[in-house]
């Protein structure tokens, strides 16, 4: 029975990951054929190796990863026929002396990792299994260049099309679950809920996964712009958001420390006042509407994006107002926390969503809570 359980995971995981597969089963199989047929390099071990190693990389790294291994098997070639032409090939004074001045060398001009493990393997196998003459030293290079330009190549096949998609989805993504955690809470403080509570608080926990996620597609997606000619012009739209990545980063805290206090609300004697638990799944009504709102954004559906940004506002606002009627002298100390909490999170989604600069949105939202404008 464990066995068929670890099958079905097995089968569901290759359905959810089979473009990395592909991408990487295509790169390498292309790189070795243009190396082998165009080049006509007999062994081009560098052309698959590098295409591999460019498309482990993360996306939005990829193009800079390919330039990275072109220069560390270049770095490689050069230190190991210097260093076999004066001690000879495959002794262990030879793949010590090769070994320590290329890593020194990549080490000392600030290459990546992934560079000084690059240059490093790639002087030791010329080393250790084919030892450099002066008609195979170049092929080595234009066999890393073949393998990382078919890398880079491969990555942007299945986004080509619409090369922001999977950004939008990311950030759909990223808010849904923001949302979902603010309804839990929501609905665990209005059932009293203490596990329930608890469970809302480690899937907020795990909100700051999303965030890097976002971080990456932003990264990616601003590769694949800039590889496609013809969709350069959403760059600019691509920087906007970037800079709204801030916010949700701040959201996704505000809505963490949120839940951590509606778990030590929930466990107080005193009852949850009704107009909270509204209030907070009016707040995650704003935080789907906000995530509506920037994807659209990047869509370029400006209507929806101006809709959705409307909705977020009146949302975001309405929640604020909400939990300042409930923000009078002797209340608990938890639900200060989460009238405070609802309020940050209604300024970052604002600061996300509309082009008021900060004062500006922080005057709107305290208003909103009754405080005193400052």
């Amino acid at each position: 029975m464990v066995r068929w359980g670890w099958l079905r995971e097995a089968v569901v995981r290759l359905r959810q990951g089979w473009v990395p597969v592909a991408e990487a089963t295509l790169a390498a199989t292309v790189a070795w054929l243009l190396a082998t047929r165009l080049v006509g390099h007999p062994q081009p071990f560098f052309a698959p190796a590098a295409a591999l190693i460019v498309l482990g990389q993360a996306r939005g790294q990829r193009m800079r990863r390919a330039i990275e291994v072109v220069l560390g098997v270049a770095a490689g070639v050069l230190v190991a026929d210097l260093v076999v032409q004066a001690l000879g090939p495959r002794s262990t004074g030879t793949v010590f002396t090769v070994i320590l001045l290329t890593v020194a060398l990549a080490v000392a001009i600030g290459a990546s990792s992934v560079s000084v493990v690059q240059a490093a393997v790639s002087a030791l196998y010329l080393v250790v299994v084919s030892p450099p003459t002066e008609s195979l030293v170049p092929f080595r290079f234009v066999d890393a260049l073949i393998g990382g330009a078919v890398a880079v190549v491969a990555s942007q096949l299945v986004d080509a099309r619409r090369p922001l998609a999977p950004l939008v989805a990311e950030f759909r993504r990223t808010f849904d679950g923001m949302a979902e955690v603010v309804e839990e809470v929501a609905t665990a403080l209005a059932d009293r809920d203490d596990a329930a509570a608890r469970a809302a608080l480690d899937r907020a926990r795990g909100l700051d996964a999303g965030v890097e996620r976002l971080r990456t597609a932003v990264l990616a997606a601003g590769e694949a712009l800039r590889l496609n000619v013809r969709r350069r012009r959403h760059i600019g739209r691509l920087r906007t958001v970037d800079a709204s990545v801030a916010q949700v980063d701040y959201a996704v805290r505000n809505v963490r420390v949120l839940a951590r206090a509606g778990v030590t609300c929930n466990r107080l004697s005193s009852p949850v006042p009704d107009e909270l638990v509204t209030a907070l799944r009016v707040l995650a009504e704003a935080v789907r509407a906000a995530g509506e709102a920037l994807a659209a954004d990047l869509d370029g559906a400006e209507s929806a994006a101006d809709r959705h940004a409307e909705q977020a506002d009146a949302a975001a606002l309405a929640a604020v107002r909400a939990v300042g009627r409930l923000f009078t002298q002797g209340h608990t100390l938890p639900l200060a926390v989460i009238v405070g909490q609802v309020r940050a999170t209604a300024i970052d989604l604002l600061r996300g969503v509309r082009a008021d600069d900060d004062a500006a949105v922080l005057a709107r939202v305290d208003e909103a809570l009754g405080l005193p404008p400052l």
